[in-house]
């Protein structure tokens, strides 16, 4: 039984440190992707284009 606790532990210990290590790495790469985001809705809310192609506006 004390060993499938260590094992437990071990493999939530791995797992956690993955998940960090994925979480640092792509942590700039989502901000970015946010931002760029961010600014192409402004850019098309603010677009005068008229053009009404959304399936919500009749």
């Amino acid at each position: 039984m004390f060993w499938k606790i260590v094992l437990a532990v071990a493999v939530i210990w791995i797992a956690l440190a993955v998940v960090g290590a994925l979480v640092k790495g792509l942590f700039w790469i989502l901000v970015v992707s946010a931002v760029v985001f961010g600014v192409y809705l402004l850019i098309k809310a603010m677009s005068g284009s008229g053009e009404k192609s959304d399936i919500t506006r009749h």
